[in-house]
């Protein structure tokens, strides 16, 4: 049997992107592709598991991870999305679902081992409680909390956020939870990142990972503990929040708090220099981190 440190599952849409100054152009994406990037680029046995239909298995080439560690089920229709940029930092954006492939289901997740079972949706409804459940009694869950808020209608695509109703069932079985700062403050009504950081922990996820576009915070239930952003500038910045919690999860399976946040702070200020998933090796973001993070590396 195959044992991963981190076993990703999400799906690999196509994005049409729109800048501000209406450029466009194509690309893929998805959480999954992000986030199996960059555990892999740390060094980090990865498995992604996503769901597509046939005619678009091209886009399993954008994956870094060997095709052995690719697990593809084929279905109806893959996830594809429009991005429209209104600002050149990305930040204010209107995302259009044009199309979206089957939810995933316990029957879809190889016969493997891993460490983490990495839950890196885009839309809610891809993943039920009871995958979540099953998959804590065998390894630590992380989950990417945008699955459980952003929701699509696919009547016209468009997409907005809702509260999670099942926040308070399922986060007792949650190891590692991500959110992006207006995620946070929509899971619990505040915008001060660290109250909500309490509050996420105080609902059962026992190390709560926030990213902000200055910074990353993370809290354990006992210390708040925050690393700059330094990314030199913001071309590749989408994916950043995936490429962040990958390498944030995976360094702490051997590293403490502290130190895995530095990398995954590094990981994302180089990914953020060139779009699509990190193209990069372990030795690259020491030395981000020697000549951008020296203050931090003592």
């Amino acid at each position: 049997m195959k044992h991963y440190d981190s076993l990703i599952i999400g799906h690999i849409t196509k994005d049409f992107n729109i800048d501000h100054l209406k450029n466009s152009s194509e690309i893929c994406g998805g959480a999954v592709l992000f986030s199996s990037a960059s555990a892999f680029a740390l060094g980090h046995k990865t498995g992604a598991v996503t769901k597509l239909a046939k005619m678009d298995k091209d886009r399993l080439e954008s994956f870094t991870i060997g095709s052995d560690d690719i697990y593809c089920s084929y279905c109806e229709s893959s996830t594809t999305m429009r991005n429209e940029y209104f600002t050149a930092d990305k930040e204010r954006r209107k995302s259009t679902c044009l199309s979206c492939a089957e939810p995933f289901s316990l029957n879809d997740l190889p016969d493997v081992d891993a460490e983490i079972y990495h839950f890196a949706g885009l839309l809610y409804g891809e993943f039920t409680n009871e995958m979540i459940i099953e998959c804590s009694k065998k390894g630590a869950v992380a989950l990417d909390v945008q699955a459980c808020l952003r929701h699509a209608d696919m009547k016209n695509g468009s997409m907005y956020f809702e509260d999670w109703a099942d926040k308070k069932e399922i986060l007792p079985y949650i190891t590692y939870l991500k959110t992006d700062a207006a995620e946070a403050e929509i899971l619990t009504g505040t915008t001060d990142r660290e109250k909500a950081a309490k509050i996420l922990w105080e609902l059962g996820a026992r190390e709560i990972l926030i990213t902000h576009n200055t910074e990353v915070l993370v809290y354990d239930g006992k210390k708040v503990y925050t690393c700059p952003i330094r990314a030199r500038n913001l071309s590749g910045r989408t994916g950043r929040g995936d490429t962040t919690f990958a390498a944030y999860i995976n360094e702490r399976l051997n590293h403490s708090i502290d130190e895995s946040l530095l990398y995954a702070t590094a990981t994302v200020s180089l990914k953020m220099e060139k779009p699509g998933p990190l193209n990069a090796n372990k030795n690259d973001i020491e030395k981000y981190i020697s000549e951008f993070y020296s203050d931090y590396n003592k």
